[in-house]
């Protein structure tokens, strides 16, 4: 009962802080207006979660009457309150990690996006090297087909924690940039070469929309 309280206290703070901030769209290729209202796989660093769904339900939700979202959180303890987080935005929760559970957590995102789900998971989460993409999100995008849309913000105001990933807080009626880049896209038949090929692209990609 605590744990979903504070899930709840958090939630809150999100959404007050969400409505203070100054938010700019920096997609000079039109990125959004051609891909935003498709199904996708959503990716970002595991340090900018923190806005992600307030985000999502700015940019993309009004783009597909009835939209949500699945995604991956860890089967850990912190992936618990996470879990109970998501649960107040709305979202299904498939609780797994590449040490953890992870194709478990794989088929239920693919039962997801048959559903008509948009898929979401942080490509160096939950424990990182930071900012380097592991193989998940690749196998994703291989197994359901969706593409793959690398989404990235800054912050003008933020906290950054002394995690692995220096985790950003955002603060109140900070400016906010969202950027995003071309999907990737894995094809089905796709050989272990090809997944790494597009694993390092995923990363470059994010990595460039990417400013600290």
């Amino acid at each position: 009962m605590r744990k979903r309280a504070a899930a709840f206290a958090i939630f809150v703070l999100i959404r007050l802080v969400g409505m203070t901030l100054r938010v700019r769209i920096d997609d000079p290729s039109g990125i959004l207006d051609r891909h935003g209202g498709e199904t996708l796989i959503f990716c970002v660093w595991h340090n900018r979660l923190a806005l992600c769904m307030e985000l999502y339900r700015r940019l993309f939700i009004p783009r597909r009457r009835g939209r949500q979202l699945a995604a991956m959180v860890s089967a850990s303890k912190d992936g618990a309150m996470m879990a109970r987080l998501l649960e107040w935005f709305g979202v299904v929760s498939a609780r797994g990690s590449s040490s953890r559970r992870g194709p478990q957590a794989m088929l239920e995102l693919k039962s997801s996006a048959e559903a008509g789900l948009d898929l979401a998971l942080t490509p160096d989460g939950p424990r990182g090297p930071r900012y380097r993409a592991q193989t998940g999100a690749v196998a994703l995008g291989q197994i359901t087909g969706l593409p793959i849309l690398p989404v990235s913000y800054e912050l003008g105001w933020k906290i950054c924690l002394r995690s692995w990933d220096r985790f950003q807080i955002p603060l109140p009626f900070s400016n906010c940039t969202i950027r995003v880049e071309e999907p990737v896209r894995v094809a089905r038949d796709a050989t272990e070469a090809a997944r790494e090929e597009k694993r390092v692209e995923l990363e470059e990609k994010l990595n460039r929309i990417t400013r600290d």
